[in-house]
């Protein structure tokens, strides 16, 4: 295996499936299955999983809710999330542990590095809820400051794309993909991989993203195997 410690990037929207809100059980079946596959070679997870298809906090401006209210119901959401994926993980054998970023212990451990970092090493699958706890911050931020903090080998985010273009596949048909691209070459080039400040935390910190489609099965151990699977980002 290439990466020993992942760190996961999920969607909340993919959780949707087909359906544009709500939690697909088929594809979060899906989910737990590719998991189970890359845990049962050892390696150490950790998930963070956005929360969009129960509410994004962006979507509330002129809604009459507050922009930081509604960031922290977007959190809520992520944790809703987690605890389906969790329960579903769970359902597969696997042990997990669920952390949040706000306090609620009848529901999740309050994140704390020492102690998920222990999980990691037990074996336990680790979800990360409620982004990074504050508002404004989206779960891309979430993910990379999480990484850094487990020291995690590299951020795999799983999208509906296998990886990342030149323009956008879906409305260019002339748009090609890169197998490997440096920080600096998506900064010059605009593209959209992940949110600047999250981004910016990876390249400052040396730390690899491979964006690839999370919904073709077997491509997570693919991934993890270190096949040519996806976008593989990194400084050099």
């Amino acid at each position: 295996m290439k990466y020993k410690r992942i760190l996961l990037k999920l969607s909340g929207e993919a959780l949707a499936g087909e359906n544009q809100t709500g939690i697909d059980a088929q594809r979060l079946e899906q989910y737990a299955q590719e998991i189970e596959k890359v845990v049962q070679e050892g390696i150490e997870v950790a998930i963070v999983i956005g929360g969009g298809n129960i509410f994004r906090g962006v979507e509330t401006v002129g809604t009459g809710i507050d922009r930081v209210q509604g960031d922290y119901m977007g959190m809520l959401a992520t944790v809703i999330n987690g605890m389906a994926l969790q329960s579903s993980l769970e359902s597969h054998g696997l042990f997990t542990r669920l952390m949040s970023g706000i306090k609620m212990e009848q529901v999740c451990e309050p994140f704390i590095k020492r102690r998920a970092v222990r999980h990691l090493e037990k074996g336990r699958v680790v979800i990360f809820g409620a982004g990074i706890g504050s508002p404004y911050f989206t779960t891309d931020s979430a993910a990379s400051l999480r990484a850094i903090e487990i020291e995690a080998d590299v951020v795999l985010k799983g999208t509906k794309v296998d990886g990342v273009y030149t323009a956008d596949p879906e409305t260019d048909l002339n748009a090609t993909r890169f197998s490997n691209i440096s920080f600096e070459e998506v900064y010059s080039k605009g593209l959209n991989v992940m949110d600047m400040t999250a981004f910016t935390l990876c390249k400052e910190n040396g730390l690899p993203i491979i964006v690839f489609d999370m919904n073709t099965p077997g491509n997570l151990l693919k991934v993890v195997k270190g096949e040519e699977v996806g976008t593989l980002i990194s400084v050099d």
